[in-house]
């Protein structure tokens, strides 16, 4: 009989060394327990089809389809013959399948009416989809050379075929095999659900759910097994996030009350507008957070244009009012040198302490920033260090080693997701003891991500535009389909030129030279050109469509004083098409701006897109949106841009974003380099379960805070969110 297998048993103990080999080298799966929990991506039905219809050039795929017709023909180029063989899914989706060689076996083997798993790399060749050498399983009996895959077929014989997250060299059919032998001597580990929990919520045991999510006896089955496994996601993060807020609860803050007849009180006064209702309910609760000894710890979320930089401002002043600094962390120095230039002309003689004409009790603004020149970085440097500086604005070089606080009183951080862990908690640490923080995002955050990845923050939402803003139209732009509309494109950006206005050309690429981190390789390994790139496309603009405009260029490898000088005259009217990178996505302001053309724009994240049209329609005059594309009609990346263009509303896209992203990366897999470990839940569709396991969360640690009484659990926790992953959480 052989040895049980446990959670850490090696594979190669189980499955042979090859194999143990490609598990590990394709799939990152080293030991049972990996594998245990590398749960199928979906489940096909005996008789019922893949659609075939919806898949994307360049995907990876297993496909359950039937062989229709095979056809042999000899090959142009060299000797041998081509097989193709035309597998269609039963709606009238077909791809075709390629082998080259002489393969007479295959062309037997393939014959028409047998039904299999197919899998490999989506391509195109003359419009039709296609596999090229894909790796394949049949299903059923009979037909030549099915005894050697009489192994395979072991792992189909339920009405429910798992398919399985794969790699090219390990299909799903090797990774069912291999689930199976591992099942058959895999002992589970303790169950981490306390058992009340499993009891009130009708969940089944771990060891039912790990056996019949992979070898499911009934569809109910297989529901509640995924049902339960979820649960266990859900829990770990919950319970770590309210773990932490209550950890927090304990710390110490300098309270920061208001002041009567302070900084805050005259720059109301002065305000040219009047706040939103939403502004001042959320200056409210920001107020009352500083006030508290403990730190604030909040997020602001709100659209693109809703007026959180002045919510945020109002903060920070009622900070210096209580004798305190405040800092802002911007992603970019175009973004950090506008709040600068913003600031210091909302607050007029309030910021401009020492200054001819200053307010009584003013205070100074200082921006810092990597392309200081050395005298100026010095004296910036002693306005913060002294305290004369009450409000400091920079990049990244705030983190540097030299840039010191009298007294750091609130960090708010703009456009939060640009930053990461250890870059916020380092400006926390020039505090004396933890500072009040604020979080900024413009990217609407769907309710369950903020219930699972900021749990542990108060979160404020601004959903209502200021007075004045404008509507934007957004429009597809076809432009392999209709080159006319691009055309039209080019005619309708000249016509907002002559009528005054300004306009935006966006690309995905910088162009030659070393890649950013905000722009994607220039190579497409699934034979499509190379994304449009800014270096190219403005000299052909230029000398094109936009001949005789004014046009000038960003992006992120220009040196910093040479962007602050573009977007200047952009701003100024000096230039009258700004053609750039993603730089201008957040937080750039020119309200004469009306006309975004994206190119290639499905190359971009919906919320990336969405981010973007908010630059125009920021003055009086309406906004138009152009997407320029070559995908598809019907692909997913059109879909895509087709919603985009639908709604205005960022919450809506938030979610269609979130439906379309891997859930690991909301989790913030990406951010520690780990495997996500949030394998079966979505945020999307699961809300109701996330709300229930952070109820039961906040039962269970209030009782016990540490789960001192449940061991389980808390290795379970552990093993689910890991130390890197928790801080991830924890700092937002």
């Amino acid at each position: 009989m052989s040895e049980p297998a446990t959670v850490d048993t090696p594979l190669k103990k189980l499955v042979g060394d090859k194999t143990a080999k490609a598990l590990a080298s394709h799939l990152d799966l080293h030991t049972a327990g990996d594998l245990v929990y590398h749960f199928p991506r979906r489940y096909d039905e005996r008789g019922e089809h893949t659609d075939i219809r919806s898949l994307d050039v360049g995907e990876q795929v297993t496909v359950m389809a039937q062989v229709q017709r095979t056809t042999v023909r000899p090959m142009r180029q060299r000797r041998g013959n081509l097989l193709e063989v035309t597998v269609g899914d039963g709606s009238g989706g077909v791809l075709t399948l390629t082998f080259f060689g002489n393969q007479a076996w295959r062309e037997r083997e393939l014959r028409p009416g047998r039904w299999g798993l197919f899998a490999g790399k989506v391509t195109e060749f003359r419009s039709k989809r296609q596999l090229n050498g894909p790796e394949y399983v049949l299903l059923g009996e009979g037909g030549d050379g099915e005894a050697a895959l009489s192994d395979d077929i072991e792992e189909f014989a339920g009405a429910l075929i798992p398919v399985y997250p794969a790699a090219a060299a390990v299909p799903t059919w090797v990774i069912a095999r291999c689930v199976r032998v591992v099942l058959d001597t895999f002992t589970p580990p303790d169950d981490p659900l306390p058992s009340a929990v499993r009891a009130s919520r009708k969940l089944v045991g771990l060891g039912v759910a790990l056996t019949e999510i992979h070898r499911p006896s009934s569809k109910e089955a297989l529901h509640q097994a995924r049902r339960r496994l979820k649960w266990d996601e859900a829990f770990a993060v919950q319970v770590t996030l309210v773990q932490r807020k209550h950890r927090a609860a304990d710390w110490p803050a300098r309270p920061r009350p208001a002041r009567p007849d302070g900084l805050l009180e005259a720059f109301d006064a002065r305000l040219p507008y009047e706040l939103t209702a939403g502004q001042r309910e959320v200056g409210v609760e920001i107020a009352a957070d500083l006030a508290t000894p403990h730190p604030m710890h909040r997020l602001l979320q709100g659209e693109v244009g809703s007026g959180k930089t002045v919510v945020a401002l109002r903060a920070m002043l009622q900070v210096v009012d209580a004798g305190g600094q405040a800092a802002l962390l911007a992603p970019t120095e175009v973004l950090a040198a506008q709040h600068h230039r913003g600031m210091l002309d909302l607050l007029g003689p309030l910021g401009r302490a020492g200054e001819l004409g200053s307010a009584e009790h003013a205070t100074r603004v200082e921006l810092v920033t990597g392309s200081l020149g050395a005298a100026a970085r010095r004296r910036a440097l002693g306005e913060v260090a002294s305290g004369a500086a009450g409000i400091v604005l920079g990049t990244h070089a705030l983190l540097y080693e030299g840039v010191d606080f009298a007294d750091l009183g609130l960090v708010v951080v703009d456009e939060q997701h640009r930053f990461g862990v250890e870059q916020r908690d380092a400006l926390r640490a020039k505090a004396d003891q933890p500072p009040h923080v604020l979080v900024m995002t413009a990217t609407p955050i769907p309710r369950t991500v903020a219930m699972t990845v900021y749990g542990d923050l108060e979160v404020s939402t601004l959903s209502q535009l200021p007075r004045g803003r404008s509507p934007i139209a957004s429009h597809v732009v076809p432009a392999a389909e209709k080159p006319a509309y691009l055309d039209r494109a080019w005619r309708r950006l000249r016509e907002e030129v002559a009528a005054g206005h300004q306009a935006y050309v966006v690309c995905p690429r910088i162009g030659d030279g070393p890649t950013s981190d905000e722009e994607p390789p220039a190579e497409d390994d699934n034979g499509r050109r190379p994304p449009l790139a800014v270096t190219e496309v403005a000299p052909l603009l230029a000398e094109g469509p936009l001949l005789g405009l004014r046009i000038g260029v960003l992006h992120g490898r220009l040196p910093a004083d040479e962007k602050d000088a573009v977007m200047r005259s952009f701003a100024a009217g000096d230039l009258d098409v700004l053609v750039a990178t993603t730089v201008i996505e957040v937080g750039v302001d020119v309200p004469n701006a009306t006309v975004m053309i994206v190119l290639d724009a499905d190359r971009f994240g919906v919320s990336q897109l969405h981010q973007l049209r908010g630059r125009v329609g920021r003055g009086a005059a309406a906004g138009l949106c152009l997407l320029v594309s070559e995908a598809a009609e019907g692909s997913s990346a059109r879909e895509r841009l087709d919603a985009v263009a639908s709604t205005s509303d960022g919450f809506t896209l938030a979610e269609l974003d979130l439906e379309q992203r891997r859930e690991g990366d909301v989790l913030g897999a990406t951010q520690s380099g780990h495997r996500s470990h949030l394998r079966l839940l979505s945020l999307r569709r699961d809300a109701d379960l996330i709300r229930d396991a952070r109820a039961e969360a906040i039962t269970l640690i209030e009782d016990d805070p540490e789960l001192a009484r449940s061991p389980a659990l808390a290795a379970s926790v552990a093993a689910l969110v890991d130390e890197d992953r928790a801080e991830y959480l924890e700092k937002g």
